[in-house]
């Protein structure tokens, strides 16, 4: 059985590539996803094969258990670390994911694909 993780984690898709590069350079979501794993501390960083998001990728999810999760794209590995850091921080610090708007960094209210609610638990389904 997979225990899921407890805190706010970072999904990264590793397979977005931007569109300027070519097949034999690193694919840019993996750039980010090392790039966040060095700035997130206690953040969790979990790289996936695909948020289904590559016409705005860079993509992340973040997400808890009982909270909301966030994907985010059209992320720079070069530009928009601190921004999702801090974005994480703010999800992390929530008590149901919910931040306020005008505090998230601009690029990510600018660019958030999609707030998708929290799976409600076994229990609460039977």
């Amino acid at each position: 059985m997979i225990t899921p993780p407890e805190g706010t984690t970072l999904f990264v898709c590793v397979t977005c590539r931007a569109a300027d590069t070519a097949a034999t350079e690193p694919r840019a979501g993996a750039v980010l996803r090392d790039a966040l794993a060095l700035d997130a501390g206690d953040l969790e960083v979990v790289g996936v094969e695909c948020l289904s998001n590559c016409q705005r990728g860079c993509s992340v999810a973040v997400g808890a258990p009982g909270k909301w999760t966030y994907i985010v794209g059209d992320l720079d590995p070069a530009r928009h670390v601190a921004d999702v850091v801090t974005f994480a921080r703010q999800h992390q610090a929530s008590a149901d994911g919910i931040t306020v708007w005008r505090e998230r960094p601009v690029h990510i209210r600018k660019n958030t694909i999609a707030r998708v609610p929290p799976l409600r638990a076994a229990q609460e389904l039977t």
